[in-house]
């Protein structure tokens, strides 16, 4: 699988439409029971309002689901993927078959609840760090079978991407170092067993450990579940040798203390884990 930051905007489309075609098998099935009381050719056009502010992240989802239903849908947004709106602001207009409208509602509503609330949450982060060097990343606790769609939304409320998968970059955490007898045996191991990982990050809980990292040459490491004084001396230590991260414990109220530390990147599981949905309803209109 490529890595997400070589999607093309192709690729996004094909991924959305990917997600999309399962969200509608497993809801519509072999048919929408309720949407067939409506007369197939009756034309119907409807608003999606925000019923509270976020950052809009979902566009090409919403489209999937509303043109695999009715292919001839128009769709018109009135705020662009990654701004702002307000409580009650109407963020799109459709226009197309009343019964199709009906069908793709709750796919398309859910995808934009979603990602709308993890770009979000992901803004809010951000403008809790401004001003530091700190950079807002995401971890692998996504919904299963959407972590690209979530890491998607990330990016769009201005956040970074950690790895994807297992696939891509290497992260060793401390069952890693045990299993393979210390720090630097599986440093040495991954220059043998993954030169193809985009990344090589190894976890950390003392200063000693870093100080090991840091003599076998490590690049970027996690210094995970830090105090604040360990974390400046960490940072002190490294003297820009490494790129450092930090996670565990990290939250809105915690965050600036974190990101001021020093440290290059602030993981965060929340981002995609302890979502909740953003607000949106669709409403049809008289033609």
């Amino acid at each position: 699988m490529k890595h997400f930051s070589d999607f093309s905007a192709d690729d996004l489309a094909d991924l959305a439409r990917s997600d999309v075609s399962r969200a509608l098998a497993e809801d519509v099935g072999g048919g929408d029971l309720t949407a067939a009381l409506v007369d197939a050719g009756r034309p119907a056009r409807a608003r999606i309002l925000a019923r509270e502010s976020a950052v809009i992240c979902g566009r090409p989802w919403v489209e999937a689901a509303v043109l695999a239903c009715d292919p001839q849908a128009r769709l018109t947004w009135h705020v662009g993927e990654g701004e702002h709106c307000s409580p009650d602001q109407v963020v799109l207009h459709i226009e197309g078959r009343a019964q199709a409208l009906l069908t793709a509602e709750r796919t398309a509503l859910n995808f934009l609840q979603l990602l709308s609330a993890v770009a979000t949450k992901t803004a809010t982060f951000v403008e809790t760090v401004k001003g530091t060097r700190a950079a807002i990343v995401d971890t692998r606790k996504t919904l299963p079978g959407l972590r690209l769609a979530q890491k998607y939304a990330v990016k769009t409320g201005g956040g970074v991407n950690h790895r994807i998968g297992l696939y891509d970059a290497v992260l060793i955490k401390e069952n890693h170092i045990a299993a393979a007898g210390g720090v630097a045996p599986v440093l040495q191991r991954v220059r043998d067993t993954a030169p193809q990982a985009r990344f090589v990050e190894i976890e950390v809980e003392t200063l000693a450990q870093l100080d090991e990292a840091l003599a076998c040459g490590a690049t970027m490491i996690l210094l995970d579940n830090m105090d604040i004084p360990t974390l400046h001396e960490a940072v002190r230590r490294n003297a820009g040798r490494a790129i450092l991260e930090i996670s565990g414990g990290v939250n809105l109220q915690t965050v600036r203390a974190l990101a001021e530390t020093g440290v290059d990147r602030i993981s965060i599981g929340g981002l995609t884990k302890d979502v909740k949905a953003v607000d949106f309803s669709m409403r049809f209109e008289s033609l």
